[in-house]
């Protein structure tokens, strides 16, 4: 798929660390994007109820590939 990178980049602030993880291609098939895969990483780790300022939180920045374009 044109565009994919295949890793997402995870960075904790708490232990200052910074980690690649590879991630199949499929998923970018199946969420087509962004607001999809950032969605999908908040529906599998994030447990229900979690404070929103909690370090257990997530703050997810995700690129898709039609940022940048004129689609809505």
């Amino acid at each position: 798929m044109y565009g994919w990178m295949g890793r997402i980049l995870r960075v904790n602030l708490s232990e200052e660390k910074i980690k690649y993880e590879v991630t199949p291609e499929h998923l970018a098939q199946k969420y087509i994007g962004g607001n999809g895969f950032g969605a999908r990483i908040l529906w599998d780790e994030l447990r229900k109820g979690i404070d929103p300022l909690s370090p257990e939180n997530k703050l997810i920045f995700a690129a898709g590939p039609l940022n940048g374009t004129l689609w809505p």
